[in-house]
């Protein structure tokens, strides 16, 4: 599917996307938890975050709230996406949000950040396309810079990515997710580029990170990071 077609998709399920995410990210609290504390700033410190495939602002809300002086930059490639960020935003204090429309996985990262961040959207671009952004992410972070993506990971055999997507059903059933949105969510995966892990985490020293770590894994949902180092 073209990267259009991709957009088109999640911007048609716009409205509803946020109400069912607890159910169908069974480890909500975790795997979100394990993404703030891998973000290195106390609380009354003040950094630039860019926050990739920003969606309706769901990880940037939880950065704001939880960094009170950050000023977190959202980039989408769905307009109705960032029209959703930019409503849940609206009461904010001018300038503390931006919105950027654009294709990240092709196009090069605006601006320097100490935080970059990422949430169940690199999945959707391919191998190759990782590898360069993962590159770009490291261009654009300063020195001592860290990179923390939470993401969808794929199962290192056949069988065991098997075991993750019936596991996976199961759990959001029981977590009262609807059928229709069980639907809408499978419709979406069928876009998945969906990579192992242990390929991600090479990918990321092979950027030129240190001090990479697996920080959190459950299934097919993996949380992990690294830090520039200065040269």
């Amino acid at each position: 599917m073209s990267v259009v077609g991709v957009a088109g998709l999640f911007g048609e399920g716009v409205e509803s996307y946020d109400l069912p995410r607890r159910q169908l990210v069974p480890c909500f609290d975790e795997f979100y938890g394990a993404i703030l504390e891998l973000v290195p700033a106390g609380l009354g410190d003040s950094f630039r975050v860019l926050d990739l495939g920003a969606g309706t602002g769901l990880l940037g809300a939880m950065v704001g709230r939880n960094f009170p002086r950050s000023e977190v930059t959202m980039v989408d490639f769905s307009e109705e996406m960032l029209d959703a960020a930019r409503s849940r935003f609206s009461d904010e204090s001018e300038g503390r949000y931006a919105f950027r429309l654009m294709d990240y996985a092709r196009e090069p990262l605006p601006g320097e950040y100490e935080v970059v961040v990422s949430a169940l959207s690199i999945h959707h671009v391919e191998d190759d396309a990782k590898r360069r952004l993962f590159r770009e992410v490291h261009r654009v972070l300063v020195d001592g810079g860290v990179f923390v993506n939470g993401d969808q990971i794929l199962g290192g055999t056949p069988e065991i990515e098997a075991r993750y997507h019936e596991s996976w059903l199961r759990r959001a059933r029981e977590l009262g997710a609807g059928e229709e949105d069980i639907s809408s969510a499978l419709r979406r995966m069928e876009t998945d580029k969906c990579a192992t892990l242990e390929s991600q985490v090479g990918w990321m020293r092979e950027a030129g990170f240190a001090s990479v770590e697996r920080r959190y894994e459950n299934e097919r949902f993996a949380v992990y990071s690294g830090r520039k180092d200065a040269p």
